[in-house]
């Protein structure tokens, strides 16, 4: 039976991707058929979208693109206001569809949201609505910076709120100058109440395949 999982951050630019191919990497390396999804994307670069390709590059299994990767975007910005650019709205049925076509395929399925958990996609929907449509566990990717306490805490508090389960927490250090970094760590620890299930040092030359093996699954 195939298990999924949704991968949000406190914010954009925390780390989703890293940890999201870390995570198919660290399942795949169980023996399992592993593939990335990225519902909805915004931002391109020459025509394409690194987010969505490194999650292609970190599956062992392959998949049609348009089941991996829905709606795509170029501009860089919200969701909603991309599609409403783009001339069309985001669907969570078309979603739905999708990843149930990847769960057929797959032993693990990770969707990695846009974003934070509650940004809009589209005129009455958010993340949050997403991966309850999804129904998955979902991994909160923190970013560790001078205001990650509180970002963090109000983004597990929406989780639950939406009645999902926080399968647990992955700390990335995104700061390399961030003080008392281990003390935040641990604050996060006793108060997220779910599993950490690892510790990305900064490290700019930090790749998926090392990433996967400091977490914990």
């Amino acid at each position: 039976m195939s298990q999924g999982y949704f991968v949000t951050g406190t914010d954009t630019g925390v780390g989703k991707t890293t940890v999201s191919c870390a995570l198919l990497r660290a399942f795949a390396a169980q023996g399992k058929r592993v593939i990335g999804m990225k519902p909805v994307v915004a931002g391109s670069e020459n025509g394409k979208w690194p987010d969505v390709e490194q999650l292609i590059a970190a599956s062992n299994i392959s998949a049609a693109r348009e089941y991996v990767n829905p709606y795509a975007f170029d501009p860089p910005i919200s969701p909603h206001i991309a599609a409403q650019q783009a001339g069309t709205e985001i669907d969570l049925a078309v979603i739905q569809h999708a990843y149930q076509a990847l769960s057929n395929q797959a032993d693990i399925v990770i969707v990695e949201g846009a974003g934070g958990f509650l940004v809009p996609v589209n005129q009455t929907q958010n993340g949050a609505d997403l991966a309850r449509a999804l129904n998955l566990p979902v991994i909160l990717v923190v970013g560790m910076r001078l205001g990650c306490l509180n970002h963090a805490l109000l983004t597990a508090q929406a989780i639950r709120i939406a009645g999902l389960s926080l399968a647990g927490w992955v700390a990335n250090c995104v700061d390399p100058q961030m003080r008392v970094l281990e003390e935040n760590i641990a604050t996060l620890g006793q108060r997220l109440a779910c599993p950490l299930l690892g510790v990305l040092p900064f490290d700019l030359e930090m790749d998926v395949q090392k990433s996967s093996g400091l977490l914990r699954l």
